[in-house]
């Protein structure tokens, strides 16, 4: 925490000095609200960290005159009710022209009626339960929606499995993930659901839900839980009640195998299969240079996860609506430049905003755990979903 609010003091001051000398400099407000304390924290620093970077980087790209101010505030993890506060204050006080940010879906949703009735173009650089896209007509998504990596990874794993169990996080995400990884599993007419469960999501033992699993043997076992020591300590639990022994493949989103986590998951990892979006392991030059990047200003033991792409981007998407009405900003035009947003240079690959829906479309990727150079890496070995859409949106959008 002390490295993290330091990096904040060093960048609050640069963005002092950015204004002196500048004469009627036109100064465009971005809002961030994300958890910098509580659930969450580590997310919610990289966002931050990643959009200061991005600031850096993109400087000179602003047209002349013109200057951006960033300013972070903390939900201190879910928590619909401060995200509201801030987002209030951000709005009436600050009289930002931009709000992104939002790690988690609640607080993202209680921020839509305000994002409505002032008008304020809205980035979630997460909150991916997939009904928060339709909350708002100033919410752009440039995260992911969680529908759409289960529904994939049921369609692959239905063409090579009989049987599935599904474990999910009792919240919002983890029906979506419940309900898609199903609807993609059975699209195989042989295939069968054997069983399901949700856990709760504060839950740190794993054994009691997976004892069910034991039992019913299942060719394979569907897991959503949130990112970060939660997938960690599942994984765990699946090595130690010797699941993989039975025959059982653990696959996933994501999740429990994210990048900053491999180290703690160690070879207990190998071999897991999960779909994403994003891997820091990716093979494209994009994804190397922004790790270049990254390591260059926060050091080589500083892992991005895939909220610190989600965030570069969003902050790329923003400077093109500013870079492109000279920094005179408009809610309605920005929201058309974020509604048409294209990028061939993302670290996670093509990525664009789907005009009707406002949501991300993105490749999701079938990836592999292996050792690279000694290293634990979520190697990407296949496009199951190119340039896709969540499909529950693509469903619910009028």
């Amino acid at each position: 925490m002390k490295i993290f609010k330091r990096i904040l003091s060093v960048a609050a001051a640069m963005t002092m000095m950015v204004g002196v000398g500048v004469t009627n400099a036109e100064t465009v407000k971005i809002g961030l609200i994300t958890s910098t304390s509580g659930q969450g924290t580590f997310l919610g620093e990289q966002m931050v960290q990643a959009a200061q970077l991005y600031m850096a980087q993109n400087k000179s790209r602003l047209p002349p005159g013109v200057d951006v101010k960033l300013i972070v505030r903390d939900d201190g993890g879910p928590n619909p009710d401060k995200a509201r506060q801030l987002a209030q204050e951000l709005i009436v006080r600050e009289k930002v022209n931009f709000l992104t940010g939002f790690i988690w879906s609640p607080n993202g949703a209680a921020v839509a009626p305000l994002s409505t009735e002032a008008k304020v173009p809205t980035l979630l650089m997460n909150a991916g339960a997939s009904a928060n896209i339709t909350l708002s007509p100033y919410f752009v998504r440039f995260s992911f929606g969680t529908s759409t990596a289960p529904y994939y990874l049921g369609k692959w794993a239905g063409e090579r499995y009989k049987t599935s169990y599904i474990a999910v996080t009792d919240y919002g995400p983890g029906f979506d993930s419940e309900k898609y990884f199903e609807l993609g599993f059975k699209q195989n007419a042989d295939s069968k659901i054997l069983g399901r469960v949700r856990m709760p999501i504060n839950t740190a033992d794993f054994v009691p839900y997976l004892q069910k699993v034991k039992e019913l043997k299942p060719d394979v076992l569907f897991v959503f839980v949130p990112t970060g020591r939660i997938g960690v300590n599942f994984v765990k639990a699946f090595k130690d009640l010797g699941l993989a022994k039975e025959g059982i493949k653990l696959i996933g989103t994501g999740d429990i195998t994210a990048d900053e986590e491999l180290h703690s998951l160690g070879d207990a990892a190998l071999g897991l299969l999960t779909v994403h979006h994003y891997s820091g392991a990716g093979d494209r030059q994009a994804t190397k240079d922004f790790n270049s990047v990254w390591i260059a200003a926060y050091g080589k033991d500083s892992i991005p996860s895939f909220a610190a792409p989600q965030a570069w981007d969003a902050m790329d998407a923003i400077y093109e609506a500013i870079i492109a009405q000279k920094g005179k900003v408009t809610a309605e035009k920005s929201m058309e430049i974020l509604r048409n947003y294209k990028s061939d240079h993302s670290p996670r690959g093509t990525i664009s905003i789907d005009p009707r829906t406002r949501d991300i479309r993105q490749n999701e990727y079938l990836r592999e755990v292996r050792k690279v150079d000694g290293k634990l890496a979520n190697v990407e070995i296949e496009v199951v979903g190119k340039q896709v859409l969540d499909p529950w949106v693509e469903q619910n959008s009028k």
